[in-house]
């Protein structure tokens, strides 16, 4: 590891203008290229105290052992110089996108006497007309095949050619009217060039020219009682029209743009391109990247931006450029992209109509891939047996940590406080191991004695397991296991669907061979939380007398591994298997703990008065509000008009009207655009107010544009 003041350039050595520079390691090799408006001043940054660098700069800055640069004139200069060199040295720090050289692209061969219509892959060629890039293949030649009818070019390739023209005898598309037959001389060079212009026509969007001259040709051919061409004509309109319903229209005014959206994680980010040409959509590619260096997101759109028209010229490079976020600075990437095509370019964002909608689909799709990635690569086997292996490693443990539990605290302001714990095991998911915890020690916020309460409890109850005694939950706990999609809904059947009575006991579904109920029997041999609170899970962990289980927390922000008597965090690799196993761990008990706390808050705004009755469930509630209408006229029945309900005896009745007695009538509901007073509500809803829009919202919800939740 080198020491980056060994290398630093001495004061007024630097130039302060515009450049580019590269960081070399010990061998000579460019490890990180970069640009800047001023170099002094973007060199300055990285030779700052190591403490206070990004920990991926601080790699960076340590592996590299000399630092050169080169002057240009403009910024523009340097972003065109900064993209030669990353494609040149390939660096290992730099941002790369997966090349999409895979992608098939609609070709017109327009460099050759006769221009040929075909399928390709790879670097672009000079004097070739591109379309696309498609997602399959055989979706371009089922474009091609409709459009031939219309505009029968050239398709075969040049042995196929040669030995038509040899022989004089054109192949089958020749004789079924889907090529011209310029081998055999039935069409000459410059009709055939034009019958491709057309067609590159009508695949950049310029459609409606040639739909209307032929429904005039048709028009005349049915006033000359020529039935036969017009029926012919008729036929081509309409694979012309399937051709274009294959790309749904999007955009107005026929609109040539490219949307570019990014997906990102602090470890990965995904870039999702769609192509619209003529108010349609032409094509679509992505990409997946590693973020091996400090960035944000407009910087990573700026390199998708050299990515996608670094090699492009003319009207490959569209009027406009929409993105989630502007480079900073804005004007010399748009002075490059306007350099690029020959005339103006526009990169915005969009803020509002259809422009903006197709942006949130596009942005949709980027955080689809991103998620494939994701599942994909924890799918493999060797990876997920390496992952485990780097964790071992970096925090000296053992053996591999085969199953894992990482916990999380969530709430809003302090109210419907949670926790959760997920299970990982052999570097997968086991949902039916999850729990969700309800905070009972005490009210308020505070994370670290929540977290010492939850370790306390899931391993008091694993140690009364291990002696066999005791209870497997508290009452009116809601710990259990969980199937499906984490059963989220907190009703009383959700709970049952989940394994979960309402009162904390586990149903039949999930007993042990022996009719004993599944408890927290096995022990993780790896505990993972957040940064702050590792420390209250070790201190839980040692007053319970557990010495063999390991304690780490992973911060969200640096993504550095703590442990809890380390003053200093253990940083694994950038490209980690291990780093990204615990991110995932991380992230999903925070889903998992947000999700619990929102059914919670939502289940607290729907409570009623009879949610407040002992021993009165689900079915008795409905039962009640079905027989009665409403808690209003439920208040008002005598004992034994309750009784009359099924299912509900005259202790229940009785406990029903104490019950209703005791509590408070509910507020009217308001609403608050009209002033209007609700008293004829029918329902069993608390305490409701309106919204400027007039629906009613429950009183003092809270509004999660001020509240914020965690």
């Amino acid at each position: 590891m080198a020491d980056p003041s060994s290398y630093r350039p001495k004061p007024g050595q630097i130039p302060d203008s515009p450049g580019v520079y590269r960081f070399r390691d010990e061998h000579r090799r460019v490890i990180y290229v970069g640009k800047a408006k001023s170099l002094r001043q973007r060199l300055a940054n990285y030779f700052q105290d190591l403490a206070s660098l990004h920990p991926r700069t601080r790699t960076m800055v340590t592996t590299a052992a000399s630092v050169e640069w080169t002057v240009v004139s403009t910024e523009v200069e340097a972003l065109q110089l900064e993209y030669s060199w990353i494609k040149e040295y390939d660096p290992r720090f730099n941002v790369k996108y997966r090349d999409d050289k895979s992608y098939p692209y609609l070709a017109v061969t327009m460099n050759e006497e006769f221009p040929r219509v075909q399928v390709m892959r790879g670097h672009k060629k000079k004097g070739v007309r591109y379309f696309g890039p498609y997602g399959h293949a055989w979706a371009i030649r089922d474009t091609v095949d409709l459009l031939l009818r219309v505009f029968p070019v050239r398709t075969c390739s040049a042995g196929v050619f040669k030995n038509a023209a040899r022989t004089g005898r054109p192949c089958l598309l020749g004789y079924i009217g889907k090529c011209s037959a310029p081998c055999v001389g039935r069409i000459d060079p410059e009709d055939h060039r034009e019958l491709a212009e057309e067609f590159c026509d009508f695949m950049a969007g310029r459609t409606g020219t040639y739909l209307r001259r032929l429904e005039n040709r048709m028009t005349e051919a049915a006033e000359e009682m020529e039935y036969e061409r017009a029926a012919r004509l008729r036929d081509d309109i309409g694979a012309l029209k399937k051709a274009m319903e294959k790309n749904a229209v999007v955009l107005a005014d026929a609109t040539d743009a490219d949307l570019v959206a990014v997906a990102e994680d602090e470890l990965e980010a995904a870039v999702q391109i769609f192509h619209v040409r003529g108010g349609r959509v032409r094509g679509q590619r992505g990409w997946v990247t590693d973020k091996v260096e400090e960035i944000t997101t407009a910087a990573l759109v700026e390199h998708a931006l050299q990515q996608l028209y670094g090699e492009e010229t003319g009207d490959a490079v569209p009027k406009e450029v929409l993105v989630p976020a502007l480079p900073d600075p804005l004007e010399p990437v748009q002075e490059w992209l306007t350099g690029r095509r020959g005339s103006n370019v526009s990169l915005r964002i969009p803020q509002r109509g259809d422009k903006k909608a197709l942006m949130e689909t596009v942005a949709r799709n980027a955080q689809q891939a991103l998620a494939l990635h994701k599942t994909k690569r924890a799918s493999d086997l060797t990876t997920r047996s390496r992952a485990l292996e780097e964790i071992a490693d970096a925090l000296d443990l053992d053996s591999a940590p085969l199953r894992i539990e990482c916990y999380d605290i969530s709430h809003l302001q302090g109210d419907d406080v949670v926790a959760s714990m997920v299970v990982f095991e052999d570097g997968l998911q086991r949902k039916n191991e999850y729990r969700r915890f309800q905070i009972k020690g005490f009210a308020g916020q505070d994370d670290v004695r929540s977290m010492h309460e939850v370790i306390t409890r899931r391993f008091r109850r694993y140690l009364a397991e291990k002696e066999r005694t005791g209870e497997w939950v508290e009452d009116g706990d809601t710990e259990g296991p969980l199937t499906g999609a984490d059963a989220d809904a907190p009703t009383n059947a959700a709970l049952v669907g989940a394994g979960i009575h309402s009162d904390g006991a586990p149903v039949n579904g999930f007993k042990e061979e022996d009719g004993r109920p599944k408890k927290f029997a096995y022990p993780p041999q790896l505990v993972v939380g957040g940064g702050p609170r590792v420390a209250a899970a070790k201190r839980a962990l040692d007053e319970l007398g557990i010495d063999d289980i390991a304690v780490c927390g992973l911060a969200k922000r640096l993504e550095e591994v703590w442990l809890p008597e380390d003053e200093d965090p253990v940083v694994l690799p950038r490209t980690s298997e291990g780093l990204y196993l615990l991110q995932r761990v991380r992230d999903e008990a925070h889903r998992f703990a947000i999700t619990y706390q929102r059914t919670k808050r939502a289940k607290r705004f729907r409570a009623g008065p009879l949610d407040d009755v002992p021993g009165l469930g689900e079915t008795r509630k409905q039962a009640l509000i079905k027989h009665f209408g409403s808690v209003k006229k439920l208040r008002s029945a005598t004992i034994e008009q309750i009784q009359e309900v099924p299912g509900i005896g005259r202790k229940t009745a009785e406990t029903i009207a104490a019950a209703l007695a005791q509590a408070a009538p509910a507020a009217p509901a308001v609403n608050t655009a009209t002033g209007e007073i609700m008293d004829d509500r029918e329902d069993e809803a608390p305490e409701t107010t309106a919204d400027a829009s007039g629906e009613p919202v429950p009183a003092g919800a809270p509004d999660d544009r001020r509240g914020q939740e965690r």
